[in-house]
């Protein structure tokens, strides 16, 4: 895709966006992790200065909706300790696979993902990568490395590998090198990368890597992972994660509160649910009985897993269709939608949020159509 501007417009939550029906505010999470006090906090700044709703994105980020007052937000976000680095805000683009440390892969992620974050803080040239530059770090599950992400590490039974663009370099490091492997191929980028936001843009992308001695074959991809971790997870010190599938992303006010008042952990993820963890069985029991019946979705057969959406209108004055409530009657069964695997609504060509793997529906004037794959709109 050529572009026709050196910068992106991703919104932050000091540069926001201003949508059909407001300022849009966008706070990173690297690795989706957030904590009780931070939730209970956004979610007070979404009834107080928003829509009364928290959005969940599609890189496990959360977002505030019609902005009242961009300011106000901005100093809640950052006394919450949401915003470390003005300068960096929107380069903290880090997914990690999210039930890492606590259940399965063959290696504990989290402390990378607050050293590599550290690691892009500390670099002031970092602070001009490109707002949509994506970091991915997967624990050997492969949960992580079907998204794509610009530059990426998949742990393996030895070693990690380094991805460009989701694709295996054929470049093995050593556990400790893996932040500093990160930076410096996204340094690189920002060296080289002239009006491209992200490295699969650039017409030779191993010169990013170039200097890196490959041990391996490289080519190999991951698939996409379609749907979340959902429901009762047994971790592996004895204690339970609860997989919440959040319909369409949107997190009410009044839900994210009941979730903050278990006082857990808090993880957001990439598709766009979220995980409450270290929980003893009977403090999960309670917290599943609360907000199951709240509308937090449990069950993994639900329709809700295998339906999302852009925002639509009214939201979007460039989108030509109310596809969250097209979505909505399908997942409720209220109009029969596409057999087969997952299905993501947009109101235009941009199609903006759909997820690596399933099929698109593009509204039209006249209706939906679906897009080809691989049409990058």
């Amino acid at each position: 895709m050529k572009r026709m501007r050196d910068d992106d417009a991703c919104p932050g939550a000091l540069q926001v966006h201003q949508a059909a029906d407001g300022a849009l505010a966008r706070v990173r999470l690297p690795g989706g992790m957030i904590t009780a006090a931070q939730l209970e906090a956004l979610a007070h700044v979404a009834t107080e200065f928003g829509n009364g709703t928290l959005e969940l994105t599609a890189r496990g980020n959360l977002q505030l909706r019609a902005v009242r007052d961009t300011a106000v937000v901005a100093e809640a976000v950052a006394a919450a300790g949401l915003l470390p680095s003005p300068t960096h805000e929107r380069v903290r683009n880090i997914v990690a696979s999210p039930l890492s440390g606590r259940v399965g892969g063959l290696a504990d992620v989290r402390s990378w993902v607050a050293e590599l974050d550290a690691a892009l803080q500390a670099d002031p040239d970092l602070a001009r990568l490109p707002g949509r530059f994506l970091f991915g770090i997967d624990d050997g599950r492969g949960d992580i490395s079907g998204l794509g992400a610009d530059v990426g590490a998949h742990v393996l039974d030895e070693g990690v590998t380094l991805l460009l663009a989701g694709r295996d370099t054929g470049i093995r490091l050593p556990p400790g090198d893996v932040v500093t492997a990160l930076a410096t191929v996204a340094r690189r980028f920002v060296t080289i990368r002239g009006k491209a936001w992200r490295i699969a843009e650039l017409n030779d992308p191993s010169a990013l890597v170039s200097d890196f001695p490959a041990t391996a074959s490289a080519g190999a991809t991951y698939p996409p992972v379609p749907r979340p971790p959902v429901g009762w997870i047994a971790q592996e010190d004895g204690r339970v994660t609860l997989g919440a599938a959040i319909p369409l992303g949107v997190l009410a006010a009044r839900q994210a509160e009941f979730v903050a008042a278990i006082d857990a952990p808090v993880v957001i993820t990439p598709w766009r649910s979220l995980l409450i963890c270290e929980l003893t069985e009977a403090v999960a029991d309670t917290s599943l009985r609360v907000l199951a019946p709240m509308g937090l979705v449990f069950d993994e057969n639900s329709p809700w897993l295998d339906v999302s959406a852009c925002v639509g209108s009214p939201g979007c004055d460039k989108s030509l269709a109310d596809v969250r409530a097209e979505a909505t009657r399908v997942a409720t069964g209220d109009v029969d939608g596409p057999a087969g695997g997952h299905v993501h609504y947009v109101g235009c060509e941009r199609a903006c949020g759909s997820p690596p793997a399933g099929r698109v529906l593009v509204a039209t004037a006249e209706g939906f159509y679906e897009r080809k794959p691989g049409v990058v709109g």
